[in-house]
């Protein structure tokens, strides 16, 4: 509430405490003169209704209003001074040695010269799910508090590395990708679960989504030793955090390591929804805790793996405690190198007493012990789909792109996935060409707004954002896809507020700038006005389309995608959202390369449009192995052999090990 608001209230509030007593004392006399009198109890059983006793009556009923107003602004006051007071309680003060330092630079402070400077005004705040409160059930992060998703908690750490297994989920898509071959299944374009989406919001509102700086086993506290057993109410969320926290940090160790073993029980206990054909590396699933001991026995006496790393678990997760031998046999692991997890009390040992929050206390010292990261079912499922690889994965040998063939005019277009949450799935409308447009949205390379070739200055992150979710989705998006896309994990009802005043300054400032409305709202859906807007994307789609049903002479078509395709959806934006519409929009760009290159005759020219399109993608696999192919061809070895040990490096480098690359199949 603003002051001016603030101060008429107050003003209103004193004018009822104050006015009302003062009229009904003026008027009527005090509220108690005296006791009545035993003639005047007589007079009143005899005419009870007279002017005098009506004249008390109402006097008393207005003397009990102001009464009830009264209690009502006395208890409201008490409250909000009950609540300043706890929240000047929690307050932090200066240590002795913080009040020391202040006072040091503040002597050095006075007795230094001032030189006057301009400060840059800061950008306009984006709305962001980091300024809701965490029970409205939205991605929360704060830094150095972790992150808070509907169903856990995780350390700022693990986060990131959420972040970047989910970064890597596309880099691997983008690598097995094969241009130019024909295809109706989109299911690499399907959006991650709805947890690593909050994830990711939540890191980018917070601007935290850098490579973590620390190690990545410290986003796991140090266990104790030789064995925790954890009890309490968040014991089988506690044991999912240190699942999915080990399994984030073995994921740059050699293939075939097993950092932690799991008994089968314990698994299917803690995850009753995994599919029993899911690969997660990292892990091993034993039957039997005889079974694990003999297994990390033989881990332990085999030669250490290629490329260095642990060869023998970290953590073994039992579900119920131990018999007597079993539990001697756990006991003798520490000495291997392992640790035990048990949930539930077990053999001799620490047992850690966990909340719903993840907040861990010692039962036999009573101490508060770290923070661990806790997830429910859902979420831990969620966030094991980045480590995860389904068995059986697809591994396309590299071959030429298909002859171009003519498509149905009615299923040629360029498809751009569904976002998640949305109500149905939509092809992208035929959009006319516009002549002399009011306005150009540019969302290929950095997204932009121009009226007149001048930009167009949108203030707020969240317009922005829809504006390019507009351009992606021409047939227009309901107040729930945009919520659901911008605000992921929030229900719609508690941010449609934000949405309409996001909505309120985009048109203001397209208004502004062109004198035009180009934002329509018809039929409870959201468009960009086609007649007055001319968008990029569109007339990338177009190309595509033209190019699809091309009957003859289809490079000048093909060329037409390739120079109308100016950059990357989007380019430099880090929403959770963008990824599928992202890949999908290159793709149809390195179709048109594939197709170019396998109808060029020229094995030169073929050699350059490979190369211009191993720049657009320079992790997918298909193209590097063409062009190595047709560097071979033109006898030059050597330069095919840089060109792959180039690209394995590039992969390397991003966390993509070379064993979890599909082997390339030479035609």
């Amino acid at each position: 509430m603003s002051w001016p608001r603030r101060v008429v209230s107050a003003a209103f509030v004193l004018t009822m405490l104050v006015v009302p007593p003062w009229l009904l004392t003026t008027l009527a006399g005090p509220p108690l003169p005296g006791w009545p009198t035993g003639a005047q109890m007589r007079s009143w059983i005899a005419d009870p209704l007279n002017q005098h006793t009506l004249t008390a009556a109402l006097t008393t009923l207005a003397w009990l209003v102001w009464l009830g107003l009264a209690c009502t602004v006395a208890v409201t006051a008490a409250r909000r001074a009950r609540a300043r007071a706890r929240w000047l309680r929690r307050l932090p003060l200066p240590t002795p040695w913080q009040a020391a330092a202040t006072t040091v630079a503040g002597a050095a402070a006075l007795n230094t010269a001032h030189i006057p400077t301009v400060d840059t005004p800061p950008p306009p705040v984006s709305a962001s799910t980091g300024t809701l409160h965490p029970h409205d059930g939205a991605a929360d992060t704060q830094t150095g508090d972790g992150v808070t998703v509907p169903g856990g908690w995780l350390p700022d750490t693990t986060a990131q590395q959420v972040a970047a297994a989910a970064a890597l989920v596309w880099l691997r898509r983008r690598r097995a990708y094969q241009p130019g071959q024909p295809s109706t299944d989109d299911s690499d374009l399907a959006p991650l679960p709805n947890t690593v989406t909050a994830v990711r919001t939540a890191l980018t509102d917070a601007d935290t989504q850098q490579p973590p700086a620390t190690p990545a086993t410290a986003a796991l506290p140090a266990l104790p030793t030789p064995c925790v057993a954890l009890t309490g109410d968040g014991a089988a969320d506690a044991a999912r955090g240190i699942l999915l926290t080990r399994l984030l940090a073995a994921m740059r160790d050699p293939q075939d390591t097993t950092r932690l073993l799991i008994t089968h029980t314990a698994l299917t206990t803690l995850l009753p929804d995994i599919s029993t054909d899911t690969e997660i590396p990292g892990l091993r699933v034993v039957n039997t805790v005889d079974q694990a001991a003999t297994l990390i026995s033989s881990l332990i006496n085999a030669p250490p793996p290629r490329g260095g790393g642990a060869g023998h678990p970290d953590l073994l997760l039992l579900t119920d405690p131990p018999n007597a031998p079993t539990a001697a046999q756990l006991a003798t692991l520490h000495h291997a190198g392992a640790t035990v997890v048990m949930l539930g009390a077990g053999p001799p040992g620490t047992t850690w007493s966990i909340d719903g929050h993840g907040h861990t206390r010692d039962e036999d010292t009573g101490r508060a012990g770290p923070r661990l990261c806790v997830l429910d079912c859902t979420a831990a499922t969620d966030l094991l789909a980045v480590i995860a690889h389904p068995a059986g994965e697809r591994e396309h040998p590299v071959t030429e792109p298909a002859p171009p063939q003519r498509q149905p005019a009615e299923t040629g277009h360029a498809r751009i996935p569904r976002q998640a949450g949305a109500d149905r799935r939509a092809a992208a409308p035929d959009i006319p060409a516009v002549t002399n447009p009011h306005l150009q949205v540019r969302v290929l390379g950095r997204p932009a707004l121009l009226a007149g070739g001048e930009p167009v200055t949108i203030r707020r992150s969240a317009a922005l954002q829809v504006l390019v979710l507009l351009a992606v989705h021409p047939e227009g998006a309901t107040t729930t896809d945009l919520v659901q896309a911008i605000w992921p994990g929030l229900p719609a009802h508690t941010v449609t507020g934000r949405l309409y005043t996001t909505l309120s300054d985009l048109r203001a400032a397209i208004r502004t700038a062109a004198g035009v409305s180009v934002l329509r709202h018809i039929e409870d859906r959201y468009h960009l006005d086609p007649d007055r807007v001319d968008v990029d994307l569109w007339r990338l789609h177009a190309a595509a389309r033209n190019a699809a049903t091309a009957l003859s002479d289809h490079a000048p078509a093909w060329q037409m995608v390739i120079d109308t395709y100016t950059g990357d959806l989007a380019a430099g934006h880090t929403w959770a959202w963008i990824d599928p519409p992202r890949e999908a929009t290159r793709r149809l760009v390195l179709d048109a390369y594939a197709s170019a290159a396998a109808a060029q005759t020229d094995p030169h020219h073929r050699l350059r449009i490979l190369q211009d399109a191993i720049r657009v993608d320079p992790y997918n696999q298909t193209l590097h192995q063409l062009a190595a192919d047709q560097l071979n061809a033109l006898g030059d070895a050597d330069a095919a052999a840089r060109l792959m040990d180039g690209y394995q490096r590039r992969l390397q480098l991003v966390g993509i090990a070379a064993s979890d690359q599909p082997a390339p199949t030479s035609r």
